[in-house]
């Protein structure tokens, strides 16, 4: 094995620090993705606020809000491991109310349009994030 400078490898490849996202940038991006295609129906979950804690967790339907989310390779960089409820309660860092708000079914039926459930996505985000975004 050559040991090498990091100018050395510079000159080889491109380096790049590991893909570092605030939660904030994480639930920014999931909106942006859902806001990409608005009238997208996509798939809710049924029952998120009577399911226990463990089934909750591994609630998953293909075509859901979370699915979009684990579609894109920038989320999958940054640590979305799959697209199930227990992982995208860690990875965006969001409440069981916050997600039951973005993909239950009792708030939609079936289907959410990927606009309104960009929206609850934003409302996650918090009000001080999002003035301090638009003064930036």
């Amino acid at each position: 094995m050559k040991h090498q400078t990091l100018e050395q490898l510079q000159a080889l490849a491109e380096i790049r620090p590991d893909p570092v996202m605030t939660r904030t940038e994480r639930l920014q991006r999931w909106a942006e993705l859902l806001e990409s295609n608005p009238d997208r129906r996509l798939g809710t979950l049924s029952g998120t606020e009577r399911a226990t804690a463990a089934v909750r967790q591994a609630m998953q339907v293909n075509g859901s809000p979370m699915t979009v989310a684990f579609e894109d390779p920038q989320l999958r960089l940054a640590g979305l491991a799959d697209d199930s409820y227990g992982e995208a309660k860690r990875f965006f860092e969001i409440s069981d109310h916050q997600l039951h708000d973005i993909v239950c079914d009792c708030n939609f039926g079936s289907s959410v349009r990927a606009a309104y459930a960009a929206r609850r996505v934003r409302a996650a985000i918090g009000l001080w994030p999002r003035l301090k975004a638009l003064f930036s």
